[in-house]
């Protein structure tokens, strides 16, 4: 009975994946207006994602498996926490409509597991988490070098950005980078779904793939609207060029880091290929910062939010320790409550000044 929940919880995950981090993959070409229909956007993220996954998520699964914590620690039990702490992580985000990094969650929740058993593997957590610093931070340079060289070669032949025939084929480029962007995204996010019940021996790694695959690119389809509008309209406008500056450079990096076996956050990457195109045209003081403030702070708090949970989970339904749970709770309550506090602080000064007739 366990098992069946452990792979209904997985699925699940997966679905909200492919809503989270695949759905996001096709944020530049719809905010370049090179794919105007959401749905079609949504359809071809689902079936590039599926293939990506199909065709290339087998090291980064063995990675998720076997390579943060013992895979002797994964029982059905584990699995299940591992999994409900990244899948209430991610679910909220998506219902915010905020571009959370699924590999964060996921590793997170596994960290969370490996603390409570004092059992990390911590050498290869090291190296996971230096590139999920390093891809994004190579993303924005790079895409802020491409980006001055576009600004260049669309002031001297303007009709790089003109409607007409060169419109159409790049148009046609920027879909096929998104397109990219998706096959590594599936290639990439796949495992964080299916990787604790292949490291725990609860289905083979094909299976678990092409069944993970199936319902990665059903949540693209179904959940990803709110995300896909978050990053392709809410963030900057971006050129046919600069958009496929983007998701070129996400997809290449992405898919490079596939290849390793290293989960990496592909939203914080295209984000910030985003990012570096908006700021080459325009300069920072022109981004929607509310916006940008509002993603970097999910970012860190999202596989910080995925350990405490699992954490949480594991010292109630696997090894009971009243009083970490009574020190989380206290924790979770002082900072919902922090946040409320300040809210209303806020609140409070604006109605003082609105009231005063201040600025």
């Amino acid at each position: 009975m366990l098992t069946y929940v452990a792979i209904a919880v997985a699925l699940f995950f997966a679905m909200n994946i492919g809503a989270s981090g695949t759905a996001a993959s096709m944020g530049a070409p719809y905010g370049a207006n090179a794919i105007k229909s959401k749905r079609l956007a949504l359809i071809l993220v689902s079936i590039s994602a599926f293939l990506g996954a199909v065709l290339g998520g087998g090291e980064v699964v063995r990675t998720i498996g076997e390579g943060i914590i013992p895979s002797d620690i994964l029982t059905v039990k584990i699995v299940i926490i591992i999994l409900l702490g990244a899948t209430l992580t991610l679910f909220l985000a998506n219902l915010m409509g905020i571009p959370l990094s699924t590999s964060e969650v996921a590793v997170g929740s596994i960290v969370g597991v490996g603390v409570a058993f004092h059992s990390v593997l911590t050498d290869k957590l090291f190296v996971i988490i230096l590139f999920w610093v390093i891809v994004p931070i190579a993303s924005f340079l790079i895409t802020f070098t491409l980006g001055k060289m576009i600004v260049f070669a669309e002031k001297k032949w303007p009709f790089l950005t003109r409607k007409g025939k060169w419109k159409k084929w790049l148009s046609i480029l920027l879909v096929i980078g998104g397109c990219l962007e998706a096959f590594s995204a599936g290639m990439n996010n796949v495992a964080n779904a299916v990787g604790p019940l292949v490291g725990a021996n609860m289905m083979s790694a094909e299976n678990g793939i092409l069944i993970g695959a199936i319902f990665l690119s059903f949540g693209a389809l179904l959940l990803g609207s709110k995300v896909l509008e978050t990053n392709g309209k809410k963030i900057t406008n971006l050129s046919l060029l600069q958009g496929s500056a983007v998701s070129f450079t996400g997809g290449t990096l992405v898919i490079i880091a596939s290849v390793f076996g290293l989960p990496i956050p592909l939203t914080q990457v295209t984000t910030c290929g985003i990012l570096g195109v908006g700021m080459a045209k325009d300069g920072i003081v022109t981004l929607q910062q509310n916006v940008i403030k509002r993603i970097a702070m999910v970012w860190i708090i999202s596989p910080l939010a995925s350990l405490v949970v699992s954490y949480f989970l594991i010292n109630i339904f696997v090894k009971w320790n009243g009083y970490n749970v009574l020190i989380i709770a206290c924790t979770i309550i002082f900072a919902v409550g922090s946040i409320k506090l300040s809210d209303i602080v806020l609140k409070e000064k604006r109605s003082v000044y609105d009231d005063g007739g201040g600025i």
